[in-house]
């Protein structure tokens, strides 16, 4: 396969370097002449290791050019690669004016070209600009199906780009749908295990990835900040949670729904905040998660809220399935705040026992909700009733029993992604999606 990459920075060089030495014949397009220069010599343009050998074998086995004309690309090439910058403005908004520019050129050479085409976006986007550019530049290549449009984000680490390359941590593409990538093109550029999503979940995964690893390194800071003035090595503490592959390295927490709460979370973030605090030391981030967390709460009760409805069942009390642990539930403070607004609620959470609640889990509750026992319904119907709100925490029962009970004069919350809940005759509404 001819593959003519847009932008020979730092990914389209790697990207270049990689493909060339499966064998496909690459060439580059950049608008600085230095760097078409470089590469029609062999040459890399940044430092990345064996990159260099890379570009050098593939000049030598005519697998490599450049060019800082975009139709003769187009023309030699069934692919084409953007990898050109997107830089922040001043007031941090994303800078697409590069990719505008290329995507633009590449659009009106292909329609020249008269034959299909496949454009492969790489540069860093925010969820929609796939679609913007497309409906700006693109659209009648797309809609006729000259042009297949996909984003496959790169998730290269500088110092170790090309073996990231050769053995990806993730790989994710975008595409339309009806129009997803061949199974040619997946083993020769995404890889065959590959996941296809929309364009814009594509996007939303490479920003979700740095933010996450900004996290990381921001949280592993501040432990390191609070160690190191309460004389604890930080090192050994951050290598020892980094031994939990269960919970610490796991999707276990990576679940977009419910906010936390419980005995331990909320309780020891205080405590170490707090602790900080007294020692004179500032975590921005860990100080942030308890406000954030109370934020989520309030925006599923604006969902809530906003559904128009004034009778709710609650489906799991406790803060999360297989516990009776009701200290710092947000299901608690939902019900409270319905019952303070006049909601008829009722309750249904089969591992609820209170005749066995105890210690301060018993006085949580006793404080919180002492009418909590005229809420709890003993069986499903019951607690359903024949219409309102289903606020869904857990799942207390099996979809086939719902089905006997839920109706389309009920509206469905689901708080923390159940997707047959779907399938039930209800509205169904998602939490965080």
């Amino acid at each position: 396969m001819n593959i003519s990459i847009f932008g020979l920075g730092y990914v389209g060089a790697v990207t270049a370097g990689c493909l060339a030495k499966r064998g496909h014949g690459v060439v580059g397009v950049d608008v600085q002449k230095s760097k078409v220069e470089m590469f029609n010599r062999g040459i890399s343009p940044i430092v990345e290791p064996r990159l260099d050998e890379l570009l050098r074998s593939a000049k030598e086995q005519g697998r490599l050019r450049a060019t800082n004309k975009c139709e003769e690309a187009i023309e030699a090439t069934e692919l084409s690669i953007v990898c050109v910058g997107t830089p922040s403005r001043v007031s941090g908004a994303l800078d697409l004016s590069y990719v505008r520019a290329v995507v633009d050129q590449i659009g009106n050479a292909v329609r020249r070209k008269d034959k299909a085409h496949v454009l492969v976006l790489r540069s860093t986007m925010l969820p929609g600009s796939t679609q913007l550019l497309v409906d700006e530049f693109l659209g009648d290549l797309v809609s006729t199906g000259q042009l297949r449009v996909h984003f496959f984000p790169e998730f290269l680490r500088e110092s170790t780009a090309v073996a990231d390359f050769e053995d990806p941590s993730l790989a994710v593409v975008g595409s339309k749908e009806g129009q997803e990538p061949s199974a040619e093109l997946l083993a020769a550029l995404f890889g065959e295990s590959a996941e296809i999503v929309s364009w814009p979940t594509a996007e939303m995964v490479k920003y979700t990835c740095n933010a996450f690893h900004a996290a990381k390194i921001t949280f592993a800071n501040e432990i390191g900040r609070i160690g190191k003035q309460i004389g604890v090595d930080s090192r050994v503490v951050m290598r020892l949670v980094s031994r939990d592959t269960k919970l610490n390295l796991s999707a276990y927490y990576l679940k977009p729904g419910n906010p936390f709460g419980g005995s331990c979370l909320p309780k020891d973030l205080r405590a170490l905040t707090n602790c900080a605090r007294v020692n004179g030391v500032q975590l921005p981030m860990l100080e942030s998660l308890l406000p954030s967390n109370e934020r989520h709460l309030q925006s599923l009760l604006t969902l809530i809220a906003e559904s128009g409805q004034t009778e709710a069942c609650i489906l799991g009390l406790s803060f999360k399935s297989n516990t009776d642990d009701l200290r710092e539930s947000a299901m608690v403070e939902v019900a409270q705040t319905l019952l303070g607004r006049g909601w008829k609620l009722r309750i249904y959470d089969p591992a609820l026992n209170l005749a066995g609640l105890v210690g301060a889990n018993k006085r949580a509750i006793d404080t919180k909700m002492p009418h909590l026992a005229s809420l709890l319904c003993p069986n499903l119907k019951d607690a359903v009733g024949d219409s309102g709100m289903i606020l869904i925490n857990q799942k207390c029962a099996p979809v086939e029993e719902l089905k006997c009970w839920v109706t389309e004069k009920h509206h469905i919350i689901d708080v923390n992604g159940w997707p047959e809940l779907q399938r039930l005759e209800a509205t169904y509404q998602g939490f965080c999606w």
